[in-house]
């Protein structure tokens, strides 16, 4: 059984994203940073051993990431988990920011977080790819949400 999802935390994407700069501004240097990463990716949610199928697995990510969706355009939640610590930290803050959100909101809503807190500067390519991947995966499952309700 599944953990309930903490997201969303903030009443909106926009919020979420605020918050995440403000928290982000309290440090002082990348060292620190990643500390903080390392400890927002302990706070995600158990995920299923039965969920760590490759029909999951997040493609594009250097390490191991698996993604399961839920909901319909009117929410949609994803609970997410990585091999390694720091990109579980980029999970978190991606569910943060989109989890539990309408589809709409998701599609209307870009991840500004990464370039406000300096993310982007400071990941290696590989998992700026595998951050993309994911944002991308999100993005296209609240399309398709989109899509289907258009229907």
């Amino acid at each position: 059984m599944t953990t309930p999802s903490p997201f969303p935390i903030e009443a909106t994407a926009a919020e979420a994203q605020t918050a995440i700069r403000d928290e982000f501004a309290f440090f002082g240097d990348w060292s620190e940073r990643y500390q903080y990463l390392i400890d927002l990716g302990r706070k995600l949610p158990d995920f299923p051993d039965a969920w760590k199928t490759e029909e999951h697995r997040l493609h594009g990510c250097q390490s191991m990431v698996w993604i399961v969706p839920q909901g319909d355009a009117g929410r949609l939640d994803f609970h997410a988990v990585s091999d390694s610590a720091i990109v579980s930290g980029l999970v978190y803050l991606a569910l943060r920011v989109y989890s539990g959100r309408s589809a709409a909101e998701i599609i209307a809503t870009d991840a500004d977080y990464i370039a406000d807190i300096g993310l982007a500067k400071h990941l290696s390519p590989t998992r700026s790819n595998g951050l993309a991947a994911l944002l991308a995966f999100i993005r296209d499952r609240a399309q398709a949400a989109l899509d289907g309700s258009a229907g």
